[in-house]
């Protein structure tokens, strides 16, 4: 790690003057303080939109990046005291009346929507935004922006809030209208501009294009390309920033293998948000109700380790990024979904455990500094053997040069005293961390890293609780490239976070090559190598994978992807490679497998389309065929229809079992308005000998206000026997006081 870290110092200090503010290369825009009605009704008749203040000459991000876009667009903001104003036209090049929108559900997302996206910096810092979108039809989506927006995935779609929009559609064009209202955001009281940005997708000419140039090698949400947004009078925040979101739920469920059941029973609980100065906000739950939340899909696993599933729950998503991008892939110090969930002594497994109150406080100290608090508290539950936990996470990060960052985290988790004696907590069950990250991005993104060390801390006082890591990533259009290196200890054990394995030291980097030839076909292809050493002072070498890949993207968007793979695998303790039950392949042996794979993504702009994977070769004793996808088919915007299947084909020689793994997992999601929608998933997954059928009906009665009913059952697949079985109803209301 030191070899590492030198060079990186040494980087740092010539990236400090790389990364020092200059000019902005393109013209500002000017909002106009307005003093005008605006009636929202995508008719531009007022007189504030005849101005000649438009942001226009949008350029393409795709298909290419060095041309204006074919499909042009045009946006003008104005405000006053409450809201911030936003026109936008966006043109064809000839009559046309059928758009793409896989949803009237609000918050859609995917590269074949037809919409237009407004990106606010609001503190300038070109790493964390607000976006705000809208289809042809009406169709809302607002989301935060985190990291820099250096991949789609740091788009968080989950948060919601209040703010109002009209679409219409004419002849050859269609016209938004949107009124943010300031205290949906966040931003300094006097601020005079911000850093904006705009997009548009557009199905029919397989267009993405941006106001803001921005390199293809980028993503289109990337925050280090913007331009100014410039206010004519400085902004103030007045009034209170309340909202309060009181729920009321029934629910009764049934186990039909403990022969247990809980009749009707009423819940009450809810959520309150305000705003504490102008940009930091306090987040406090009450008896919190996840029942509404959509079950996660289920895998085939045929890891080693514990599988990563992301946090669904609303509560835990707004400015999640200041808690959960500390640390990296697998070495997670802080992981949501530990918090209301922990293991019944009766059975072994883990199992939801009632979360009795918190409170969040998140946000920007200023234009350098953010900060993030928060307190958990869990219940007891003697029938199960459960102690109640509360959980503490303090995070706080300072901006250094024009994008990058460090962060302090500190995670406490305390186990309430079984007792009931002082100290209200357990003196000998108690979970620590604290660590420091710090995350690189150049002014131009083509460097980005990320650098921690953590340590954990308990009762036992274990010694080597530290987990160190490096890595260090350049993107430029034709090469994409890392090397990043881990220390984790054999005690480093972050109870609260999510890190499935530990005691090693691993060394992995990636090279990928692109050309972006002249075709109507290929919109870029190219070669690459991927490989990855773990290795411990006391085994040696304990897994290896080398991957050679060539990739293809066409300009329909579709991708595909050939991959030669060989892995080396040391078993540290007895493992069943088919996870059925069968007699485990013994520790201590070590198996070098060499298998082929291919990626297939198809043209989301179809009505149906395909996405597949497959990997066939040697696989520990014997070999696998494995074959999995989504089959997707869109109605219009009434109903979406798809089908996740994988097969896995796994023959091992005696006495290991051989296997057949199915897992089809169909989905029905219909959106008969823009307020009212029902989605059906059915399971079945044999590893685990489950069918499993959740199916919910949403109601949006009111802005950011809805009616859910939710009914879950599990059987056995063999004799459809029930095994659980629950049915929930749930209405909340948001109240802006």
């Amino acid at each position: 790690m030191r070899f590492f870290f030198a060079p990186f110092l040494i980087f740092i200090s010539f990236s400090s003057f790389a990364q020092e503010e200059t000019a902005y290369k393109y013209p500002a825009l000017i909002a106009e303080k307005v003093n005008a009605e605006i009636k929202l009704d995508g008719i531009l008749d007022e007189e504030v939109w005849q101005s000649n203040e438009w942001a226009k000459d949008f350029t393409q991000f795709f298909p290419s990046d060095t041309s204006l876009a074919k499909a042009q667009t045009k946006v003008r903001i104005v405000y006053n005291d409450k809201f911030i104003y936003i026109a936008a036209v966006m043109y064809n090049l000839g009559p046309r009346d059928k758009y793409v929108s896989t949803s009237l559900r609000r918050d859609f997302r995917g590269e074949q929507n037809d919409g237009v996206s407004f990106v606010f910096d609001t503190f300038n810092d070109n790493t964390n935004a607000y976006q705000f979108g809208i289809n042809p039809y009406g169709v809302q989506r607002e989301s935060l922006i985190a990291n820099g927006g250096m991949q789609q995935s740091d788009l968080n779609l989950a948060w919601d809030n209040k703010w109002y929009s009209a679409a219409k559609i004419y002849e050859d064009h269609w016209i938004v209208e949107a009124a943010i209202p300031f205290s949906t955001l966040r931003f300094n009281d006097g601020s005079n501009n911000w850093n904006v940005n705009f997009y548009r997708i557009d199905s029919k000419y397989n267009e993405r294009s941006t106001w803001t140039p921005i390199p293809r090698n980028f993503s289109v949400i990337a925050l280090a390309f913007s331009r100014k947004l410039i206010f004519t009078e400085p902004l103030k925040k007045d009034g209170a920033n309340v909202s309060i979101i009181p729920y009321a739920a029934m629910a009764t469920d049934k186990n039909f293998l403990t022969g247990t059941s809980n009749p009707v029973r009423p819940t009450f609980g809810g959520d309150a948000k305000i705003g504490v100065g102008p940009a930091l906000n306090m987040d406090l739950t009450f008896n919190p109700d996840f029942s509404q939340v959509e079950v996660d899909e289920q895998v085939t696993n045929l890891d080693r380790f514990e599988i990563f599933f992301p946090e669904r729950r609303q509560f835990f998503l707004e400015n999640a990024d200041l808690f959960a991008d500390f640390g990296t892939q697998n070495v997670r110090p802080f992981f949501s979904r530990r918090i209301g969930v922990d293991r019944d002594e009766n059975t072994g497994q883990n199992v939801q455990n009632q979360i009795l109150f918190g409170g969040r406080l998140s946000g920007k100290l200023n234009e350098n500094w953010r900060l993030g608090l928060m307190n958990m508290q869990t219940a007891n539950d003697p029938e199960r053997g459960i102690s109640g936990k509360n959980f503490s996470v303090a995070a706080v990060q300072k901006k250094v040069f024009s994008r990058s960052n460090i962060g302090l985290i500190m995670i406490n988790r305390e186990t309430v005293n079984q007792n009931n004696e002082l100290p209200f907590f357990d003196p000998n069950d108690f979970n620590r961390l604290a660590g420091i990250d710090y995350n690189l991005a150049s002014k131009d993104n083509r460097w980005t890293g990320k650098f921690f060390y953590h340590k954990t801390f308990d009762a036992q006082k274990q010694p080597n609780s530290s987990a160190m890591h490096g890595q260090l990533n350049y993107n430029d259009i034709n090469i994409s490239a890392s090397l990043a290196i881990s220390d984790i200890g054999d005690n480093f054990n972050p109870k609260v976070g999510f890190t499935p394995r530990n005691d090693y030291k691993r060394i992995a980097s990636r090279f990928v090559y692109q050309f972006f030839p002249v075709s109507n076909l290929i919109n870029r292809h190219g070669p690459g190598f991927e490989t990855e050493v773990l290795w411990n002072q006391s085994l040696g070498t304990t897994d290896e994978l080398h991957t050679f890949l060539y990739e293809f993207q066409f300009q329909s968007l579709s991708r595909l992807a050939f991959t030669v793979n060989n892995r080396y695998t040391y078993l540290f303790r007895s493992f069943d490679p088919t996870r059925t039950g069968g007699i485990p392949l013994e520790s201590g042996t070590d198996y070098r497998n060499s298998f082929f794979g291919f990626r297939y993504i198809g043209n989301p702009r179809k009505p149906f389309f395909l996405i597949l994977r497959g990997d066939f070769g040697e696989y520990f004793t014997g070999d696998i065929k494995t074959l999995q996808g989504t089959m997707n088919w869109r109605m219009g915007y009434l109903a979406n229809i798809s089908m996740n299947f994988s097969y896995n084909d796994i023959r091992l020689p005696e006495p290991q079992n051989s296997a057949d793994l199915f897992l089809i997992g169909p989905r029905i999601d219909l959106t008969f308005s823009k307020d009212l929608f029902w989605t059906t998933f059915f399971q079945y997954n044999n590893q685990i000998d489950n069918i499993n059928i959740n199916t919910r009906l949403q109601w949006r009665y009111a802005p950011v206000s809805d009616f859910f009913i939710v009914y879950t059952d599990n059987y056995f697949p063999s004799t459809f026997a029930p095994k659980q079985r629950a049915l929930i109803m749930k209405l909340n209301y948001w109240f802006n006081i």
